[in-house]
């Protein structure tokens, strides 16, 4: 059997939080460092502050680029009034991926215990674009990367990962012939 061939996806960064630069965005640095190191390309990078409206309009945007595949976003995923990166996804999304949710806290349980359960991570797609809302912590985008989102846009992960069905992703939009 013939090993498959990385594909490199093209990958958006963006950082929600009232208070970050570029200059001290740590987790979003180890978001770019990570998905550089596996191959994949930096497509873009913002950061917003925590205004549903305006990070619904960017993701909206990322999603309508044909240039971006997938878009990872750090902050905003907590439960204090200010956070609202979970509801800007969901603004966004066509369909949620339930099992990220489940398989991010599994991993971070076992990292920091039951105060796992104050995150919000989530994971969807629209417009045949994948999108995923991380916490803030440099710690929780490594876990993650690491423990998620390094095999599932791996081409070669099997038994499957999220890079062999991107193709049908917006197959609900095109023409049937």
């Amino acid at each position: 059997m013939t090993e498959r061939a990385f594909i490199p996806l093209n990958i958006a960064v963006l950082t929600v939080s009232d208070t970050r630069a570029l200059a001290d965005d740590r987790s979003g640095d180890v978001l770019v460092q990570r998905l550089g190191d596996a191959g994949h390309t930096l497509a873009a990078r913002a950061i917003l502050p925590d205004e549903r409206a305006v990070i619904a309009d960017q993701l909206r945007a990322w999603c309508a680029d044909p240039a971006i595949d997938v878009v990872i976003s750090t902050g905003g995923t907590g439960l204090t009034g200010r956070d609202v990166t979970v509801e800007a996804h969901r603004d966004v999304y066509e369909k949620e991926i339930d099992a990220f949710a489940t398989v991010f806290a599994m991993i971070s349980f076992q990292k920091i215990g039951t105060s796992a359960v104050q995150s919000r991570a989530t994971g969807g797609v629209a417009q045949g674009t994948y999108l995923f809302a991380l916490p803030g912590s440099p710690s929780a985008c490594k876990d993650a990367w690491d423990g998620i989102l390094a095999a599932q846009l791996d081409y070669r992960h099997k038994p499957c990962n999220f890079v062999e069905i991107m193709p049908r992703l917006d197959e609900h939009l095109r023409r049937k012939g």
